[in-house]
């Protein structure tokens, strides 16, 4: 009998708890006043697949995965907005539970710039190689997103004409890097998309307040730095990366 209720108190505790997504929605935007809204997600032919939950439907899209959007051709299945749109991101805690009740796996999407945070992207290899390098120099970065394909730098906000002037003052900039700025969007942990499982990184310390970014002039200044000054490693640099760049991809 005390076996029994262990267990039936296990479960009752891991019903509290409440979908993954809902609980990291709402510690974005309530707790760190990110605003959020639920992303488009898998097709459910990708979920469920044609022969029962968890096999996989083969329609030949070429996004690497099936998206819940109607475009066959979707470059980032499962990890955009569609409906709601990207301006309908928020704070608001009873509109973000309502979202994620009624579509409890929904990917966390993060409208980034405006006051929330920004990020600079590269390809997760080349990323792996950057956050090596900058812990090797003991430059401080805030959380880091990971994708199967790329991971994203969050920094704090930035403007277009801000962005704009910093790369122009380099010589070079790393083709692999990509921004995501005012107007733009960014899947945050624990999403499920297209291209696979979205994981921190490097995750946010704990606690209520939100976290620390640094400046994307440190960020940039300190990749564009790496990227001219490391050699390129064995098997890793494409032949016309210019010379080597550990960043190279």
């Amino acid at each position: 009998m005390r076996e029994i209720l262990g267990r039936r108190r296990r479960l009752r505790n891991r019903r509290k708890k409440g979908p993954d997504q809902l609980r990291a929605a709402l510690t974005s935007a309530v707790e760190w006043g990110w605003p959020v809204l639920p992303g488009v997600g898998r097709s459910t032919a990708a979920v469920d697949g044609p022969f029962g939950p968890g096999s996989r439907a083969a329609t030949g899209r070429s996004g690497g995965g099936d998206c819940a959007c109607p475009d066959p051709e979707c470059v980032v299945p499962g990890a955009h907005p569609f409906d709601p749109g990207l301006l309908a991101a928020t704070t608001d805690e009873r509109m973000i539970r309502w979202w994620w009740s009624n579509r409890p796996t929904a990917p966390v999407v993060l409208a980034t710039g405006g006051c929330a945070p920004c990020a600079v992207s590269l390809p997760a290899v080349a990323a792996a190689r950057a956050l090596a390098v900058l812990d090797e120099r003991d430059l401080r970065i805030g959380p880091v997103v990971a994708t199967p394909t790329r991971w994203s730098l969050l920094v704090a906000p930035y403007g277009l004409e801000q962005l704009g002037e910093l790369l122009f003052a380099q010589d070079c900039v790393p083709s692999s890097l990509r921004f995501h700025g005012e107007g733009g969007y960014l899947v945050l942990p624990p999403s499920q998309t297209g291209s696979g499982q979205v994981r921190w990184e490097r995750a946010p310390l704990p606690g209520s307040a939100a976290p620390w970014l640094p400046d994307v002039e440190a960020v940039v200044d300190a990749l564009v730095e790496a990227s001219a000054n490391c050699a390129p490693e064995p098997g890793l640099s494409p032949p016309d990366s210019g010379g080597g760049s550990r960043l190279a991809y």
